[in-house]
């Protein structure tokens, strides 16, 4: 067994192994499973995605994630933003750094598409070592708001906007 993790973007020949996955993953929670398969399938249907990875480690599946297209304003004007969720590792994979490559990895193909501005509803603990802040995401106006609602530049060296307004692909007000 190999302990290197192979990144690229997903098929739609995965969808059958990233559901599974995302259903794994999300049952182990301390919220349970909330539909997050159902919503990866949503945004993919709207055309809303703008990154979607899986990790692969010995030929096989074993974590998915998906960034969305936002609909985000700050001072007035519109800026590139995308949404991280979900994040997905199979449950005996965790812990391993497969959520860390995909999570790197997605927020430079991020870059690589010139998107300003990332959000994730998220654990407070984890997402700050990306980069994340509740500070900044507590600088726009969202339903999401609340100090699990985090945010980060992609330029690391871009001001941080003043306010502004934080939405999700409208898949997200369809989740049950």
């Amino acid at each position: 067994m190999s302990d290197e993790v192979g990144i690229r973007a997903a098929t739609a020949a995965d969808a059958d192994a990233v559901d599974t996955i995302i259903r794994a993953a999300f049952a182990g929670t301390e919220f349970g499973y909330q539909g997050e398969a159902e919503l990866v399938r949503m945004i993919e249907a709207d055309g809303d995605t703008l990154v979607s990875l899986v990790a692969e480690r010995d030929g096989a599946i074993v974590g998915h994630i998906l960034f969305s297209r936002m609909d985000v304003e700050a001072d007035g004007q519109p800026l590139v933003a995308a949404g991280l969720a979900p994040v997905a590792v199979l449950p005996g994979r965790q812990g391993q750094g497969i959520g860390d490559a995909l999570i790197r990895a997605g927020l430079d193909a991020l870059r690589e598409q010139g998107v300003a501005i990332s959000f994730v509803l998220g654990h407070e603990g984890y997402y700050p070592r990306f980069g994340y802040s509740p500070e900044l995401a507590g600088r726009f106006v969202s339903p999401f708001a609340g100090p699990h609602f985090m945010a980060t530049m992609l330029d690391s060296d871009a001001a941080w906007p003043p306010g502004g307004r934080a939405d999700y692909a409208p898949a997200f007000g369809r989740l049950g």
